[in-house]
């Protein structure tokens, strides 16, 4: 620890001083001695006496101005070595040295706009150029500098929903499926209001967003929160969710504008990634003040932790608007629009805009084949190019031919057993080659067409080269039909055809009339027509009710 020097005695010393120039030698003198007398080095007299007496220093008239070069020369190569600096950085931040770029400006030289500059040998010197480069602003930390953040606010309620994925804290259930557990976010940029859900999902997935997203905007049947209605736009980063084709044609059918911010590194020195501000706020203050109760009672399914979370909602939305007298929910119903909210469909119409049209020509067999799974269309599209409506929220098919939206189809059930025989309806367009076909066999066509001659006699009965005279003998074709099922069960497997469903599905009273009538017959006319009256009758009963 450096010795201390009596106060007076700097005093005397400093008066002593006084009575010289600033730049006089015998203030040097002066302090030398008085360091012998103490004991200690000039550097402590002069810090002491800087310490305890403030006295102003000369300065040079020519302070902070370089004195080998001009300011011209100087602030030309300051503002090289900067742009040299801010060309080579990389996203960590690191560039060239002062000391390099130096290098570079006296050994190359540097081709500009303004012409070729090279600076001459040992002229410049690292801690000259440092020191100039953060006096005039070039320094790194100048040259990243952003500029200022300008704050939006909508003008009303549901003109603008931020929506954002966050992972939560509780990582998963103790269900224990594997799949990740994140907090779906949206809030009115407006009013503050929040809504938000649990889900489970393997990352931001453009159908775990469709989901959330018509949950909010569908009308809620929480007592005590109305928030609900189709927003204007939807605000939210540039996540995976944010990039699907899917989700931007959705969102367009609902007259909905989908923003993100620009990527990182896309608008200059502008941070564009920033985080958004009100969702973020507000996923932090959930992890904050609801999270953190699951630690006192962790929620055993995804149903009980949502309906955890629709109670805070109630809590968190009940909370003072941020400039407004009154609540969040309160400022949501007083900033809505004069012609009100716009209201949102229902969950079938939404699963119908939610399909997505993709032509595909239809097999032989009257099938497609969707992500491996086979459905069965309508006999008369084989061989057809359709239209094929699947929705991802669809466990049915619909095709769309001639304009004409056509289905549901189902999956195909299989090929039928072997030694058996199913007859199907003929269509339209099966009707219609049949009745070309009959034409063709029957019409007559004058023979004027073959000699030019309009006199010719008229070919009578032209028919097809196959329809010959059988001059030789020969046994009809006998076709064997088992009239009878071999057994009650494989009556039932054909009631079970004929319906298109399993039996497993159908009523009691139903299973035991067809218990009934296997047990009394095993014709396969008369079971199946009976079935045929039986379920008729059924459907005639039901609708006149």
């Amino acid at each position: 620890m450096a010795k201390r020097i009596p106060t007076e005695q700097l005093i005397a010393l400093y008066n002593r001083m006084a009575l010289h120039s600033q730049r006089h030698p015998e203030r040097k003198r002066l302090v030398e001695d008085f360091a012998y007398s103490f004991g200690v080095s000039e550097n402590t007299v002069r810090r002491q006496l800087k310490k305890h007496i403030h006295s102003s220093e000369a300065i040079r008239a020519d302070r902070n101005l370089p004195r080998v070069l001009s300011q011209a020369q100087m602030l030309l190569y300051c503002r090289v070595i900067a742009a040299l600096k801010l060309r080579t950085s990389n996203k960590k931040g690191t560039h060239l040295s002062t000391k390099a770029c130096i290098s570079i400006l006296e050994a190359h030289g540097v081709e500009t706009k303004q012409g070729f500059i090279k600076a001459p040998q040992g002229v410049l010197k690292k801690t000259t150029v440092n020191r100039y480069l953060k006096n005039w602003g070039y320094d790194s930390v100048s040259m990243h500098v952003e500029p200022a953040v300008t704050r939006f606010e909508a003008e009303c309620s549901n003109d603008c929903w931020q929506f954002d994925f966050t992972p939560s804290d509780l990582k998963q259930l103790p269900s224990g499926n594997g799949k990740k557990l994140f907090i779906a976010n949206i809030t009115d940029d407006k009013s503050g209001v929040l809504y938000c859900e649990y889900v489970e999902s393997d990352g931001e997935d453009a159908l775990t967003a469709l989901r959330f997203l018509f949950n909010a905007m569908a009308a809620k049947l929480i007592p005590g929160i109305p928030f609900q209605g189709i927003p204007k736009v939807i605000y939210t980063d540039n996540g995976a969710f944010a990039k699907s084709a899917l989700l931007k044609r959705v969102l367009a059918l609902l007259g909905v504008e989908l923003k993100t911010h620009l990527p990182k590194g896309k608008d200059g020195r502008r941070t564009t990634a920033r985080s958004k501000g009100k969702i973020e706020r507000a996923n932090r203050t959930v992890k904050e003040s609801f999270e953190p109760l699951f630690h006192l009672h962790q929620p055993e399914s995804l149903e009980q932790i949502n309906t955890w979370a629709r109670k805070y909602l109630l809590q968190y939305n009940d909370l003072l608007h941020r400039s407004e007298k009154c609540s969040r929910l309160e400022a949501w119903k007083r900033f809505l629009p004069e012609e009100g909210y716009r209201e949102m469909c229902s969950w079938k119409k939404f699963c119908q805009i939610v399909r997505e049209p993709e032509s595909r020509k239809v097999a032989s067999d009257g099938c497609v084949n969707i992500d491996g799974v086979k459905f069965q269309l309508a006999t008369d599209m084989a061989g057809l190019t359709v239209t094929l409506l699947h929705g991802v929220f669809d466990s049915e098919l619909y095709v769309e031919l001639d304009n004409e939206t056509h289905g549901p189809f189902y999956p195909f059930s299989g090929p039928i057993p072997l030694h058996s025989y199913q007859a199907t309806a003929k269509s339209k367009r099966e009707k219609r080659a049949d009745d070309i076909e009959l034409l063709a066999n029957t019409l007559e066509v004058p023979l004027s067409v073959m000699t030019g001659n309009s006199d010719d006699g008229v070919i009578k009965h032209l028919k097809t080269a196959y329809a010959i005279q059988q001059k030789t003998a020969s046994i009809p074709f006998e076709e064997k039909r088992n009239t009878q099922f071999a057994n009650r069960l494989e009556a039932k497997h054909a009631v079970s055809k004929y319906l298109c469903k399993p039996l497993a599905v159908l009523s009691k009273a139903q299973l035991e009339y067809i218990d009934q009538i296997v047990t009394q017959s095993l014709d396969k006319d008369e079971v199946l027509s009976k079935v045929k009256q039986y379920f008729a009758l059924s459907l005639y009963q039901a609708s006149e009710k």
